[in-house]
């Protein structure tokens, strides 16, 4: 059975683990969700009747129903790569359809980093909260702080163990949120009437603050996300059984909020309906289980913060940077600059908000640009399969309405801190479009020259002793996608610049594929025994550890006596001592007499700067940098045809 196979199968454990993976966001939003509607409400000067009451549980449960259920359990699951699942699979998948693919793909990326931001602060926030209720003059700032930065050190060392006990701890969770919310249920079977559609319909059409409310009962929602974009660590199968359960206990806690609002006429804001239907004997261990969920909420979305970034980078949407493997658990990845900013981000959150209540204006906003652009890779991939263009028409205008509509509610938090998150995500989105952008500007000022007619000269070369040798094997790294083409500036640096001779000569090409997980390699013996191209085929969640992957297919070559390596230095040859090796890196730079529209000069000082941040190209690629030389280029070569000059009669 492939591995595939087996991440598919409906098992008991498969169940556990995606309880304790993929529900941590949607699991914890009852904590807030209805306080937050409710809150809306009366700061606007309305009652609390059992209409309002009825409509806002009808709200949540069809918006789970439409949004969670239908939209990514039942029709996004279906886009799997390879098994893998986020936006950025998803692009992978439908990329070659339209090159402005790339946009929606690219703000929901952005909004999932902010959101990763905003999660950690508002729901350690909400569970510590529930402290005041034992003791009120407790300090919940500082404690949010420490489980906060707690989380963040802990995360160099991978979350393997940790990660082990997620998944009974969220069952715990979600059990006891199902039996609070059925103890109030059976108190009042008249809430069940809020099942009804009609109600959330009565609601929207009839109350005139039904687009505050709608930007609270967003909230519900706002981990739907996390179902796809963890596929790939707990299957299909898995997470379609599993949110059954999780959904019904969601519901019946949401049901049992409300039973408590409409036995308590009076409603006070500053109440949290979630800890007030916890039996006071029990409200210090609900505390320390909301907090657990909240941790186990953040760490998901940590986790899947690192995954994006990782996937950004291999499909060139993002600087290079650091990427650790803390353990040997499959997709178990760490991103310290990630880790950091992501830090900052939660703590300046906090600080300035200090608050969950204040919190709730900054979430939610971000999130809503994630669904929308995933509706609009899901039609262009349901189009890429072949689905009646009448299917996706009503795909497209039914999400496309909702979450719109959902939008123009969370515009009503933007002066309430929703600002935040949209300055957020806009900083995130100038680094990914800038990256990609100026990718395209280089791209356009590559020029190939026809690498056969350089045969002669470079075989010529590699046998001329007048030339001193500048290593035995000389190895650039091409962009060259044929195997018939080279850069003329890697020409320029053999021949021209400084003429290296070398026993061979190997030009290395990276493709990121499609696939998540490709690990193929083609070898091409242009020159026999003199020029060698490799092409590796990796997928994009592979690491580009090219020092390694290329060494392994000289072992490779060498065994099946494919190339000979042996130094041709007379005193180490007769010993059978291999010869060195070399990286050569080209290392572009804008020359300023670049001639470039001011958007794309804008773009490239950008991308420079960025550059200059980032992980530098020998250490992106694995490589030693002991044996490696980077040779700074300019980006356009300047001619003197580009110069006017006037000579003076003497």
């Amino acid at each position: 059975m492939t591995s595939q196979k087996k991440l598919n199968a409906l098992t008991a454990g498969g169940l556990l683990v995606s309880l304790g993976i993929v529900y941590g966001d949607i699991g914890t939003s009852p904590l807030y969700t209805l306080k937050a509607i409710f809150n809306a409400v009366v700061n606007g000067g309305q009652n609390i009747d059992t209409n309002l009451v009825l409509g806002a549980l009808s709200c949540i449960i069809w918006t789970l129903t439409l949004q969670t259920t239908v939209k990514y359990v039942l029709i996004t699951l279906r886009a799997d790569n390879k098994g893998e699942g986020g936006i950025f699979s998803l692009y992978s998948l439908v990329r070659k359809n339209a090159k402005w693919l790339v946009i929606p793909a690219v703000i929901g990326g952005c909004a999932l980093l902010a959101d990763g931001i905003i999660t950690p602060s508002i729901t350690v926030t909400s569970a510590i909260e529930g402290l005041q209720l034992k003791f009120p003059n407790v300090q919940v700032i500082p404690i949010v702080i420490a489980i906060i930065t707690a989380l963040f050190i802990i995360q160099q060392f991978g979350t393997d163990l940790v990660g082990k006990l997620f998944g009974p701890v969220m069952f715990l969770w979600f059990g006891t949120l199902g039996v609070l919310g059925l103890l109030f249920v059976v108190q009042d079977f008249s809430i069940l009437r809020a099942l009804n559609p009609y109600y959330a319909v009565n609601l929207l059409i009839n109350n005139p603050m039904a687009l505050l409310i709608l930007g609270g009962v967003f909230l519900c929602t706002t981990g739907a996300e996390a179902l796809y974009s963890d596929m790939g660590h707990c299957g299909r199968k898995n997470i379609r059984v599993s949110w059954i359960f999780v959904k019904t206990m969601l519901i019946l806690n949401y049901l049992g909020q409300g039973v408590w609002v409409l036995k308590h006429g009076n409603y006070d804001s500053s109440l949290n309906p979630f800890f007030e239907i916890v039996p006071s004997q029990y409200l210090l261990f609900m505390v320390a289980l909301a907090t657990c969920a909240a941790v186990i909420a953040s760490q998901a979305m940590i986790t899947g913060s690192f995954t994006l970034i990782s996937e950004a980078v291999r499909l060139n949407l993002w600087p290079k940077v650091r990427i650790n493997y803390p353990s040997n658990q499959k997709g178990q990845i760490y991103v310290p600059s990630i880790n950091w900013i992501l830090w900052g981000g939660c703590l300046g959150i906090v600080l300035i908000f200090k608050s969950s209540g204040a919190m709730e204006g900054a979430y939610g906003l971000a999130i809503n640009l994630t669904f929308l652009a995933t509706t609009i890779l899901i039609a262009a991939y349901m189009k890429r399969k072949k689905i009646p263009l009448y299917a996706i028409v009503i795909f497209l205008i039914i999400y496309g309405v909702l979450e719109l509509t959902f939008l123009i509610g969370n515009m009503a938090k933007f002066f309430h801190g929703g600002w935040v998150t949209v300055m957020i995500g806009m900083a995130l989105f100038t680094v990914m479009w800038s990256w990609y952008i100026a990718r395209k500007i280089k791209n356009r000022f590559v020029k190939y020259v026809e690498i056969e007619d350089y045969y002669p000269i470079i075989s010529e070369l590699s046998n001329d002793i007048s030339v001193p040798k500048y290593s035995s094997q000389l190895v650039y790294l091409t962009s060259a996608n044929f195997k018939t083409e080279i850069e003329s500036k890697i020409i320029y640096s053999i021949i021209q610049k400084e003429p290296k001779r070398a026993d061979i000569y190997w030009l290395v090409h990276v493709d990121v594929v499609d696939e998540p997980y490709t690990r193929d390699y083609k070898v091409e013996f242009l020159i026999p025994g003199k020029l060698i191209r490799i092409d590796f085929k990796l997928g994009f969640r592979v690491e580009q550890r090219v020092n390694l992957l290329y060494r392994k297919v000289i072992e490779e070559l060498v065994k099946n006596g494919e190339v000979d390596i042996t130094s041709q230095y007379t005193s180490l040859n007769k010993h059978k001592i291999a010869g060195d090796f070399r990286f050569v890196l080209l290392e572009k730079h804008l020359s300023k007499f670049s001639k470039l529209s001011f958007y794309e000069r804008t773009i490239m000082d950008y991308y420079f700067v960025l550059k200059r941040l980032s992980l530098s190209e020998e250490r992106s690629f694995g490589l030693d940098s002991s044996y490696v030389d980077v040779e700074k280029v300019p980006l356009i070569f300047v001619t003197p045809d580009d110069i006017e000059l006037n000579r003076l009669p003497v």
